[in-house]
């Protein structure tokens, strides 16, 4: 199984402000380690199953990621398409926007969890910049050899 971590949070534990829409709405720091040999993609989700709706709330998703990558730094830019810190593709969040999209649970709601999921992949996804969860399940459907996750926890600060 891959490995999974944040400098930012241990799993399990809060996220930190910064990394929420009450403060600089920057994506986390995370690295990973025990990718097998063959994997031809890295993809990741951060998703919320404690959100409201019948699917969890989609935070981020990014595809295309080189299997030789073993990190991203905090605060990957909500373009469509980037080439720093690797040359990747980002999905579509349950904002409508491209890019990460920070914690913020309703004013009243207790903690939420925010899953991080990293995926190897046996081949090359196909798939332009913008898709959704959907498009994104679809596409690694059949093609995860090994996956890894890390939890943070969210509880929104100002009423």
């Amino acid at each position: 199984m891959l490995s999974l971590r944040s400098d930012a949070f241990r799993n399990g534990d809060a996220i930190p402000i910064r990394y929420s829409q009450e403060g600089n709405n920057m994506s986390p720091p995370l690295e990973w380690s025990d990718i097998k040999n063959g994997v031809k993609e890295l993809a990741l989700i951060c998703e919320d199953p404690d959100a409201s709706g019948d699917e969890p709330f989609v935070h981020w998703i990014m595809y295309g990621i080189d299997p030789q990558t073993t990190s991203l730094p905090e605060g990957i830019k909500t373009f469509g398409e980037i080439s720093k810190p690797t040359h990747a593709r980002q999905g579509v969040n349950s904002t409508g926007r491209i890019g990460f999209s920070g914690p913020l649970p309703p004013p009243k709601d207790d903690w939420h969890h925010y899953h991080f999921k990293l995926f190897a992949l046996d081949e090359k996804l196909d798939l332009s910049a913008g898709v959704g969860r959907d498009g994104f399940y679809e596409a690694i459907e059949g093609h995860v050899v090994d996956t890894g996750e890390t939890i943070g926890r969210y509880k929104r600060k100002k009423g």
